[in-house]
């Protein structure tokens, strides 16, 4: 199964005051500790998508098997940062996919097991989407299979994976993520980390 992997890590942290990407927890910065969990999981390519600060927070990805694409309308908002990862993935000659996996760098909780979780949930169900179930919903980390790209290649720059999950809740399998709230958006979740 060749699952792709697009890391979203362009914004611009405006609630925080400096890039969330370069925060560190557990040693390692946000965006490092994403992007060697996905790596891990070993599905297919990885492609990380960048837009604010962006060449420090590609520094922070030497030496690890993903792809970085930087995404310059970064800051519309994370469907266009969305559409670019995955056209990274499907472009030109790229190798048909399963699916994608969408996620992001600053989810605390997210590790290898639970992206592989997702994996699992994706090949014995064949979900059109699988999510991860936190806090009464269903967000990201997220699987969408292939008949899934074009609702996420139409999605507006200002638009998240999440409104897809919720279109059709039937098409959805999940996956249990305690904790899958806790992420780093103001300088009082830093405080928390730290």
């Amino acid at each position: 199964m060749r699952v792709g992997v697009v890391l979203l890590a362009a914004g611009g942290s405006s609630r925080l005051g400096h890039p969330k990407q370069l925060v560190r927890y557990q040693g390692q910065t946000l965006v490092r500790r994403a992007a060697e969990a996905a790596a891990a999981v070993r599905c297919g390519p990885v492609v990380v998508v960048l837009g604010a600060a962006h060449d420090a927070v590609a520094a922070e990805l030497t030496g690890l098997s993903v792809r970085t694409v930087h995404h310059a309308g970064w800051a519309e908002g994370p469907g266009g940062s969305l559409r670019a990862g995955l056209r990274a993935l499907t472009g030109g000659d790229a190798a048909p996919l399963e699916a994608v996996l969408v996620m992001l760098c600053d989810q605390l909780r997210v590790d290898a097991a639970h992206l592989r979780a997702l994996l699992t949930a994706f090949e014995r169900t064949r979900a059109p989407v699988v999510a991860s179930a936190y806090d009464g919903t269903r967000g990201v980390p997220a699987l969408f299979a292939r008949d899934v790209f074009p609702e996420l290649e139409a999605l507006s720059p200002a638009q998240g994976a999440r409104g897809v999950i919720a279109r059709e809740p039937s098409r959805v399998a999940e996956v249990a993520l305690p904790g899958g709230g806790d992420d780093v958006d103001t300088p009082e979740d830093v405080a928390r980390l730290t």
